[in-house]
């Protein structure tokens, strides 16, 4: 398991042949990559700042893959997250999950990604046009995240 949260972009490509070289029997590699939006709730995005706690925010995506492996029959989950000052179309976040076959790998990129998005203590603070805001939680995230318990 790799959870990192750094300031600087990674490259997708080098992440997921890492994750995919890292063992023979690896038959599925099923990755998630998010990007800062230019729109959000009817406002034009310019610039997206992510704060976080470190150690606390690690400690906490650690526990969200240490979950997923113990549901779901995966090899390794690699979950990187950018945090800092990001611009539109910058990557985010990525989550990558390999196993043996596609259908565990899907099911525990997604409840990763869905248990990130709501238990994972980063802020987002978007600049628009209208100002500066901090972007509140989403029902339809808590929503995703419940499906799963």
């Amino acid at each position: 398991m790799t959870v990192r949260t750094q300031t600087q972009d990674f490259d997708t490509g080098f992440e997921l042949s890492q994750l995919r070289n890292a063992r023979k029997d690896t038959g599925a590699v099923v990755s998630f990559i998010g990007q800062v939006r230019d729109l959000n709730e009817g406002g034009t995005v310019s610039q997206l700042t992510l704060e976080h706690y470190p150690g606390m925010t690690e400690k906490a995506l650690e526990a969200i893959v240490s979950q997923a492996q113990s549901r779901w029959d995966i090899f390794d989950a690699l979950v990187i997250h950018r945090v800092g000052i990001l611009q539109p179309t910058d990557q985010i976040v990525l989550v990558a999950v390999s196993s043996a076959h596609r259908g565990e790998a899907f099911k525990a990129c997604e409840f990763i990604m869905d248990y990130l998005k709501t238990e994972a203590p980063f802020w987002k603070k978007e600049v628009t046009s209208q100002g500066e805001r901090w972007v509140d939680a989403k029902l339809t995230d808590d929503d995703a995240r419940e499906r799963w318990k």
